[in-house]
């Protein structure tokens, strides 16, 4: 059997692409002349906007969070948008893929939840939060894009400057306050199935298996669902972007940074979207079950 060999064009987009990447890296590199402590010291701050009393942190607000979400819904509705345009009974490419994620999760959906009656809600919040999430992660993972700088001085004054395609765009999913959302969204959702299943005496019932003297120990296990759902996709995602940062500044972005965008944007980015739609799923599951 004969392999087969690249064509003279792709060779050609190949060389230029290395040639244009090394020279980028390159010119980065005698750029970068600072020490580490100086050039990732303002990599924990956030832009933060104060629009009511000083000090009061329901008055604030990460703008950044707010733009990229609606560029992430935007995202979303164009590519839904061109299946819908493009439906047929033999479907195309973007309507085949679309198709296969749709039954992959439902059948995951299906497995989870035997009442049907419920099957196709638990379906439609899975579904939102798995393509919210993935779209998120990963333009936030591996696509160079605008990022704020921000640095804090002694008084607490925030100065933000603006840079393209230092780093990659700030992913919704790298702000505590988006998963932390959906979480207790999910955990709200959750208790109003079990009360609605299993009415409200069963739904306090279940705070007391299977003895009572556990009533404390099972208010604090279904308190720290939420928190520790959002917690572990604003750990990975966060975790993963410093990570990918510190390493590429200790490397002059020369040739590592495009395999750690690669595999925390693409593969750890829809990995984390799939767990956290899954346990959705499950959380969802376990309140209907009687």
């Amino acid at each position: 059997m004969s392999k087969k060999k690249m064509s003279t064009k792709a060779k050609v987009q190949l060389m230029v692409f290395l040639i244009v990447y090394v020279a980028i890296g390159l010119w980065n590199a005698k750029l970068m002349t600072a020490p580490p402590s100086e050039a990732l010291k303002n990599i924990a701050n956030r832009w933060i906007v104060q629009f009511g009393p000083d000090n009061a942190w329901y008055y604030q607000i990460n703008p950044m969070t707010v733009i990229m979400s609606f560029i992430v819904i935007l995202i979303i509705i164009v590519f839904a948008k061109s299946v819908h345009k493009e439906l047929s009974l033999i479907p195309g490419k973007k309507q085949a893929f679309a198709e296969s994620l749709m039954d992959f999760i439902y059948d995951i959906v299906e497995s989870s939840v035997p009442n049907e009656k419920y099957a196709r809600t638990v379906f439609k919040i899975a579904m939102t939060l798995f393509i919210y999430i993935a779209v998120s992660n990963l333009i936030g993972g591996f696509i160079p894009g605008i990022s704020a700088d921000v640095s804090v001085a002694e008084n607490g004054v925030r100065t933000v400057k603006f840079t393209l395609f230092n780093d990659t765009w700030f992913p919704p999913t790298g702000d505590l306050n988006t998963n932390l959302t959906y979480a207790v969204m999910v955990f709200i959702i959750s208790q109003y199935f079990a009360i609605k299943t299993k009415g409200i005496k069963g739904w306090l019932k279940g705070f007391l298996e299977p003895v009572a003297f556990m009533l404390p120990m099972n208010i604090v296990g279904e308190l720290a669902k939420p928190l520790s759902h959002a917690m572990r996709l604003f750990g990975n995602v966060t975790g993963g972007g410093i990570l990918v940062l510190v390493i590429s500044y200790l490397v002059k972005y020369m040739f590592l940074p495009p395999i750690l965008w690669g595999y925390f944007g693409i593969f750890s980015g829809l990995i984390q979207a799939f767990v956290f739609s899954t346990l959705a799923i499950a959380y969802m599951a376990s309140s209907i079950e009687a």
